[in-house]
C-alpha cells in the first residue's frame, strides 16, 4: 500500500498535538483525518473507509484502549497506540484489546512514519501467495495461505494486521520453530525484552482464535528454548 493511497485517522485530545501530527503526516503523503475524542472519531469511522487509526490511550472520556476494544469487536483496520513513557502495563493491554502496534511519547515523528510505513506494509502481506499447499487444517480451523484468511467452518475469522503477519510467517515453516527474536524483527519491532512481550501478548491473541483451548495449545505451539511453531493437521 503506497502512502499517497493511504488514509489515516489521528485521534488525540491535544489540539497541538493532533495539529503537528496531521501537517507532518500530511506533508509525508497521506490523507489525514483528525479527532479529538472517542465520540468523534465514531462519528468519522461509520461514515469513512481508514487504513489505519493512530490513537492516543490517555484521552477523557473513553481512552484508546477502550475504543481499540470496541472497534476491534467489529473492524481488523489497524491501530497505533501512543502511550506515555511510564505506562507499560497499559501498552500490554492496549496488544491485547487488539491493538498493532504502539509507540511511546515523546517520539521522534520519523519513527512514527517508519510505524505506520510498517504496519500498512502488512497489510497487502495478508494476500501474499506462499508455495506448498494453499490451505492448511487446523482442526476445525483453516487457514488460506493464498488469501491470507483464517475460516472455522462457513465463518471468517478477524485477524488484526499483526496477527495476520504471524499467520504468514508461521505458515511459510510449518512445523519449524521461529524465534522470538526473529518474530520481533519480521514484524518491525525494537529488539527488546518489552517488545519480545509484546510478541508473545500477540501470540496469545492468536491462540484463542485458533485453539479448543488455548492454554493447551495444540497447532500454535512453544518449542522450549526455541521460539513458536505452527503444526497443521
Amino acid at each position: 500500500m503506497n502512502a499517497t493511497q493511504a488514509h489515516l485517522l489521528v485521534v488525540d485530545d491535544d489540539e497541538r498535538i493532533r495539529g503537528l501530527l496531521q501537517k507532518f503526516l500530511m506533508r509525508n503523503g497521506f490523507l489525514v483525518s483528525v479527532a479529538r475524542d472517542a465520540a468523534q472519531a465514531r462519528r468519522l469511522l461509520s461514515g469513512l473507509e481508514f487504513d489505519m487509526i493512530v490513537l492516543d490511550v490517555m484521552m477523557p472520556g473513553e481512552d484508546g484502549i477502550a475504543l481499540t476494544r470496541s472497534l476491534r469487536a467489529k473492524m481488523t483496520t489497524p491501530i497505533l497506540l501512543l502511550t506515555a513513557k511510564g505506562e507499560t502495563a497499559n501498552r500490554i493491554e492496549g496488544l491485547e484489546a487488539g491493538a498493532d502496534d504502539y509507540l511511546v511519547k515523546p517520539f521522534e515523528p520519523k519513527e512514527l512514519l517508519l510505524r505506520i510505513n510498517a504496519i500498512l506494509r502488512r497489510v497487502p502481506a495478508q494476500a501474499a501467495a506462499e508455495a506448498g499447499p494453499k490451505v492448511l487444517h487446523l482442526g476445525p480451523v483453516r487457514y488460506d495461505m493464498e488469501r491470507g484468511e483464517l475460516w472455522r467452518g462457513n465463518e471468517p475469522v478477524r485477524l488484526t494486521a499483526t496477527e495476520a503477519q504471524l499467520m504468514r510467517i508461521f505458515a511459510a515453516k510449518p512445523g519449524e520453530p521461529v524465534s522470538r527474536e526473529a518474530l520481533v524483527g519480521d514484524l518491525g519491532r525494537d529488539d527488546s525484552g518489552t517488545q519480545e512481550r509484546a510478541v508473545d501478548v500477540q501470540i496469545t491473541r492468536l491462540r484463542r482464535k485458533i485453539e479448543a483451548d488455548p492454554k493447551q495449545p495444540r497447532y500454535l505451539q512453544t518449542v522450549r528454548g526455541a521460539g513458536y511453531m505452527l503444526q497443521p493437521d
